[in-house]
């Protein structure tokens, strides 16, 4: 089905192509979201006619989107979640937990924004795409911990090292213990 899209469509195309796309594609998404309408005479002249304030419309709301990225863009957030030793998550951090979280944090933008390519399903910091407007998109990180102490030391890289560092230390500690009870008990034995 040909449509004329009425804004720009990343991987599609810009406002006033006409494309072709498959018809559940139109039906059931790109017309009932007004972001494209079918390609007959009557709505190409309709579009022509209507293009200079659709136009219009789009710069603004591309200047609102890119008011609003100066504010977002580089901010964080910390998500708590349940996860196993090895760092992997009991289930996982998708769009709308990341949407949550930044609009407790003071910072709204809908879920369907949020450009996650799969789940986050790992601890650590991840950079996390949010697209405001077709044309204006930010990088936000996302700080999947178990404790809030925990999320403090992986978003400061030196709290992570000293740490890393303490961790190693105690378990080389562990280790030349149970390496001298060992002998102990040899000794005793033998003994």
């Amino acid at each position: 089905m040909q449509v004329i899209l009425l804004e720009r469509i990343e991987k599609l195309g810009q406002m006033g192509d006409i494309v072709t796309v498959k018809d559940g594609f139109a039906r059931n998404y790109l017309v009932p979201h007004g972001k494209a309408m079918r390609a007959t005479k009557a709505n190409r002249a309709e579009f022509e006619r209507r293009r200079v304030q659709l136009e219009a419309s789009n710069l603004k709301r591309k200047e609102e989107a890119t008011a609003a990225a100066g504010r977002i863009e580089g901010a964080s957030v910390v998500v708590l979640r349940q996860a196993g030793e090895g760092g992997q998550l009991y289930g996982s951090v998708n769009a709308r937990d990341v949407a949550v979280a930044f609009g407790a944090a003071g910072i709204e933008f809908d879920r369907q924004q949020v450009r996650l390519d799969s789940p986050l399903k790992t601890l650590g910091v991840h950079e996390v795409r949010v697209a405001l407007h077709p044309e204006v998109g930010v990088t936000v990180a996302v700080n999947v911990a178990r404790t809030p102490e925990e999320a403090e030391i992986q978003a400061n890289p030196a709290l992570a090292a000293a740490a890393a560092e303490a961790e190693a230390a105690e378990r080389a500690a562990e280790a030349e213990e149970a390496a001298a009870a060992r002998a102990a008990a040899e000794e005793a034995q033998l003994g």
